[in-house]
């Protein structure tokens, strides 16, 4: 249901946001996540045109998030690389149809809103705090991670 980019783009937010202190180089984030660097770099791109991230050369530069993993919600992430699509008119295009849905399509629609809101209610700090047994991108439990 969910293109790669936009799982690139998810993964490399939350690398971004796990390590909101300081900013990663595209071949530490492409490390850390397991996408091909230039494949992260075309991802990277789009999100800082969409102001979600900020590159910064030089020394001491990378990539940082634009804003905190507080404001920064799952739905901003998936809108800016590859955008939820809700089914307006009728996919297939049938005059009969026009803007009333059949069932098949409503209910498609209707799941499609289901996941907007989901996402447009979810952060990427709700993703880092949810408690339990696994932290996100990493091979490791949290019991055993230092505290």
């Amino acid at each position: 249901m969910f293109s790669q980019t936009v799982e690139y783009a998810l993964r490399a937010t939350v690398h971004l946001a796990m390590n909101n202190d300081r900013p990663q180089k595209t071949n530490q984030i492409a490390d850390a996540t397991q996408v091909p660097t230039a494949y992260l770099a075309k991802v990277l791109r789009e999100l800082n045109r969409h102001g979600l991230v900020h590159s910064q050369r030089g020394l001491g530069g990378g990539i940082s998030l634009a804003k905190s993993p507080e404001e920064m919600t799952i739905l901003e992430v998936v809108n800016a690389v590859d955008p939820v699509t809700r089914i307006k008119t009728c996919p297939l295009q049938l005059p009969s149809h026009g803007i009333q849905l059949c069932a098949l399509h409503r209910r498609m629609d209707n799941a499609l809103a289901m996941v907007e809101s989901a996402f447009a209610e979810t952060t990427l700090a709700e993703i880092l705090e949810e408690s339990n047994e696994r932290l996100p991108l990493c091979d490791v439990q949290l019991d055993s991670v230092p505290q």
